[in-house]
């Protein structure tokens, strides 16, 4: 009885140490990262806010068209943007088709990463200087659907890509950004009743008709 328990002693230790060993590891390819706020909170923080349309990918690169700049400057019609790979806290890429449309909050790559470009793996990088990368520790991304916006725009639980909310004009999020209106018109939209704001429609259109 003594052999068995002893050897079974060794094998718990063993299997503990392999486990530990594992758990050492596996933060080498998790990203780690604070939230940093919602999108109304966050944009003013990057260097380029546009809206744009995907055009295509390979590995953790995604091309875009700048369609049009609500905050920061670039004078190239189509960029680049990195996204996730390794540890890096950005969001995956597939999460962007081809043909989408996103309102994005980018940072600039302004310097080298060491370790950040492998040539066995040339398609998955840190990414190039002037090119942008996409973070995932907060809303820095908006998608476009009819010149709406929907995502984790303002006061929205943290982490939480797609909250129930309803889609926020375009020109509104523009107008925010411009410091025309403030966060409180973006969340009172944001919560606005479809099924009311139909029903206001409705009722205008009817009094101008029978006027």
């Amino acid at each position: 009885m003594l052999s068995w328990q002893r050897t079974l002693g060794k094998f718990a230790c063993t299997a503990l140490g392999l486990l530990a060993a594992l758990a050492q590891a596996a933060p080498e390819e998790e990203c780690s990262c604070l939230w940093q706020g919602s999108f109304a909170e966050v944009q003013a923080q990057v260097d380029l806010v546009a809206a744009v349309t995907v055009l295509g990918g390979k590995g953790n690169s995604l091309d875009v068209t700048v369609d049009r700049i609500l905050r920061g400057r670039e004078f190239k019609e189509e960029v680049r943007l990195w996204l996730k790979a390794r540890d890096y806290c950005r969001p995956e890429a597939k999460e962007f088709p081809v043909g989408t449309r996103w309102v994005l909050a980018l940072y600039r790559i302004t310097e080298e990463v060491p370790g950040g470009f492998n040539p066995d793996t040339p398609n998955l990088s840190y990414g190039r200087i002037d090119d942008y990368r996409l973070s995932s520790c907060g809303g820095y991304w908006l998608e476009i659907q009819e010149d709406r916006v929907t995502g984790n725009l303002v006061d929205a639980p943290r982490w939480e890509r797609a909250p129930k909310m309803t889609p926020v004009l375009l020109e509104l999020l523009a107008a925010y950004i411009r410091g025309e209106v403030d966060s409180e018109a973006l969340l009172e939209a944001s919560r606005e009743d479809p099924a009311l704001r139909e029903l206001m429609l409705d009722t205008r259109e009817f009094l101008r008709q029978i006027r």
